[in-house]
């Protein structure tokens, strides 16, 4: 690998260099383990460490099939389904794993006893399978994580409706979290000019998942003066809602949980800010039981800060400390949009404020091509700017797994793979020079990696 690592660093190559580049026979990637697959058992879900689950470890290589690309992976990011899958929750991967590998002929390599995660990647196409004819080696790509066969009907107008619709790195084996990835050729895209490796690897999953939620037509669909409540929006899903709804002109009311995570989603544009902790939410008097009269209270401040409005729309992902309120706030008509549940996949809510107050509930999961090559196109013209707060090298992946998963994190946490440091990959410095200040805007944050979020 390090001969491999050190042509692409170099940028002294070209297509016919990197074919003529002989492939190892296994590569180091941040792995899960079938037989720790019960480790946890008996353990509450906050009590979980994904450090003791993920093992760097060595895997043998994969070759690329028939529309498949074999990528080199220079750096790639943390997302809630790498924690998911490192504490073995809601269930462990593996029987992903063997259904893909059952369902489709092609895919029998993906059924390990290991499972390479990670659901982002930036990096170098080395080797392209049969009938893959948009990219060649040499191409700097990222990568978005719609894995879909497209063999029935259902998958044609929108992907994400496909039956065989997976995310990669967590339904699919062989993830970015490495130093090579296994992917799908039309998973690919441009790789930003203007960024880093670590800056252009942590977008791909949350961008696309807010783009689809926010302003797809699969979403909300949201316009011009919309207000929109958006939770937790200085984490990885919200620092890109908030941008999102800035740039399409509607009214963001960003919940943050700390005044520094203030001041990073007014510094995106968004002027309304509620600080949960600072005004002692607890929306639920017990582990059973939810509190009415918060929601009231959230609602008043919610109408204290737009003049009166409620929210048209609700950027919904925490899941079951927060549906409640989200259904009673949104306004008569509106829209509660959910892509998440990283409080708990139970919900519970009063119907009498949905059905009566003819509210919508929009279940909304990642991006279809076109929503992620949208979402895609938006960094690479500098309308969105990537999040990261911190790196970690590959060999620190338990230890970002755990920042995320105690949600200890502003923003996204890149790791890197390839690269072997920070700053690396940038081909376009003049376009970076201009937008320099929005890319470090969450930077800034790594001081404080223990904030709770």
């Amino acid at each position: 690998m390090k001969d491999i690592a050190d042509l692409l660093l170099s940028g002294e190559y070209d297509t016919e260099q990197l074919r003529r580049v002989p492939i190892p026979e296994s590569f180091r990637g941040a792995v899960v383990l079938e037989e720790d697959a019960d480790m946890f058992a008996g353990i509450r879900t906050e009590s979980r460490d994904p450090a003791k689950s993920l093992t760097l470890c060595d895997v043998p290589t994969p070759e690329p099939g028939p529309g498949e690309a074999l990528v080199a992976v220079m750096a790639s990011s943390i997302n809630y389904n790498t924690v998911w899958s490192a504490i073995f929750e809601p269930v462990p991967t593996f029987g992903f794993l063997k259904r893909y590998a059952k369902s489709v002929p092609s895919a029998g390599i993906h059924d390990r006893p290991f499972h390479v995660l990670g659901s982002d990647m930036s990096g170098v196409v080395l080797r392209t399978g049969p009938g893959v004819h948009r990219w060649r080696p040499g191409d700097k790509v990222v990568a978005h994580c719609l894995s879909v066969e497209l063999s029935s009907p259902d998958g044609h107008d929108d992907s994400m409706l496909d039956p065989d619709q997976r995310i990669w790195g967590y339904e699919t084996n062989y993830g970015g979290l490495a130093q090579l990835s296994l992917v799908k050729a039309n998973q690919l895209m441009p790789k930003p000019g203007h960024l880093t490796w670590e800056e252009a690897a942590v977008s791909g999953l949350v961008h696309s998942t807010a783009y689809r939620q926010l302003i797809s037509r699969n979403g909300a669909n949201i316009k011009l003066g919309d207000v929109v409540l958006i939770w937790g929006a200085a984490g990885g899903l919200g620092s890109y809602a908030t941008q999102l709804a800035v740039r399409a002109g509607a009214i963001p009311v960003c919940v943050v949980s700390s005044p520094r995570k203030a001041e990073l989603v007014r510094a995106q544009g968004a002027d309304l800010v509620i600080d949960r902790a600072a005004e002692g939410y607890r929306f639920w008097k017990d582990p059973e039981t939810p509190d009415p009269g918060e929601w009231r209270r959230f609602g008043a401040q919610i109408r204290d800060l737009t003049g009166g409005d409620d929210p048209d729309v609700v950027f919904e992902h925490p899941g079951r400390e927060t549906m409640g309120v989200s259904v009673y706030v949104a306004r008569r008509g509106g829209t509660v949009v959910t892509c998440a549940s990283t409080s708990g996949y139970q919900h519970q809510y009063d119907n009498r404020y949905l059905w009566m107050g003819l509210k919508r509930i929009v279940g909304t999961h990642f991006a279809n091509y076109r929503e992620a090559w949208e979402a895609n196109r938006l960094i690479a013209k500098g309308a969105v700017h990537p999040t990261v707060s911190a790196v970690y090298g590959l060999d620190e992946v338990g230890r970002a797994a755990r920042q995320v998963h105690a949600n200890a994190h502003s923003g996204k946490i890149g790791v890197l793979c390839l690269a072997p440091g920070p700053g690396l990959g940038v081909d376009d410095p003049e376009f970076r020079a201009h937008h320099i200040d929005r890319i470090n805007r969450f930077r800034e944050d790594a001081a404080n990696p223990d904030e709770e979020g």
